[in-house]
């Protein structure tokens, strides 16, 4: 398949969290189900404990048609989606409510990080996959034509306009998958939350619980870098990995790019991040991977609540807090 034809988020699901599901003692009315299908073009995953078929059906089919209604907004690949039509046109005239909280939650993810967090990248991921398809063996583009790409990178250079419109400057174009996986997994938890479900898993590619296992005790997320196992009750975690895709043969550049260097990071093999929000979670995981030690610390104290695991490339992993 051609590099250009996978998404930054397909990849990075296939080094995503591995899931353990405990057997479970409930009820004698309830039994665990489960649906399998695709979000953004990932494997996605939903359990949940019902006394019946039909009302976990009705839930799910819920969850999937609001899994719909939000990649028709943000899919970079569906030509009719929102994100497509800002991407062609530059901008949109009546963008969704759901496109104007992500990307002002993409601002103030991006002031937190310090600039690593930005969703205008696509030019950078358009230009190193366009490098690379015709000719793997070749060097990497030069300096000049990286920092060509960069002018058309920034977040200050997407305009939230006060009659409701978006529009963005000549040459810059988004992607959301270092997020949006996460809003749309967060979205499907405040949906069943208001149907007054509990104890349910959600992996849309990040993971979220809400609440723990229906027996008290925490849900069990397996991260395969680090070979680490971390609870999650009532929360998200997200990972983000440069090994989901390499372009090139000499495998130095990935599918995720430092917006300030124009250049794929290195100092971290992967980077986990748990938050309430699977969204800021998603966010700064992506980040976190182009982020030195000492920056890092300064993300994760930026705002509460906030843990991070960062396997280096020896497999050691270094642990922030909030």
């Amino acid at each position: 398949m051609p590099a250009r034809a996978i998404t930054r988020r397909r990849a990075l699901v296939i080094l995503a969290s591995t899931l353990a599901f405990p057997v479970m003692r409930a009820a004698a009315a309830e039994q665990t189900f489960e649906w399998r299908g695709t979000a953004l073009g990932a494997d996605a995953r939903l359990l949940l404990r019902a006394e019946s078929r039909q009302r976990a059906g009705e839930a799910i089919a819920a969850c999937v048609a609001e899994i719909e209604r939000l990649e028709q907004i943000f899919s970079l690949y569906r030509s009719s989606s929102e994100l497509s039509g800002l991407n062609r046109d530059g901008k949109l005239a009546s963008p969704s409510q759901d496109m104007v909280r992500l990307l002002h939650l993409s601002r103030e993810m991006n002031r937190i990080t310090g600039g690593l967090f930005d969703p205008t990248v696509q030019p950078l991921w358009e230009l190193y996959a366009d490098w690379y398809a015709g000719d793997p063996a070749r060097e990497a583009p030069p300096g000049e034509v990286v920092a060509e790409a960069r002018t058309r990178v920034g977040i200050s250079k997407v305009r939230l306009e006060t009659a409701g419109g978006i529009a963005c400057d000549p040459g810059t174009r988004l992607t959301l998958n270092g997020i949006a996986q996460g809003y749309i997994t967060d979205r499907v938890a405040e949906l069943l939350r208001l149907r007054g479900w509990r104890h349910v898993l959600i992996d849309l590619g990040e993971v979220r619980a809400l609440d723990g296992r229906p027996d008290g005790g925490a849900w069990q997320v397996g991260i395969r870098e680090g070979g680490l196992t971390l609870p999650l009750s009532d929360a998200a975690l997200a990972t983000s990995s440069g090994d989901g895709l390499r372009l090139g043969h000499s495998g130095r550049i990935t599918h995720i790019f430092n917006p300030l260097t124009g250049h794929s990071p290195s100092l971290w093999r992967s980077v986990t991040a748990g938050h309430a929000s699977a969204a800021v979670a998603d966010a700064l995981s992506t980040a976190a991977l182009a982020a030195a030690p000492d920056h890092l610390a300064r993300i994760v104290g930026a705002q509460d609540g906030v843990r991070i695991w960062a396997t280096r490339p020896d497999n050691t992993v270094a642990h922030y807090d909030s």
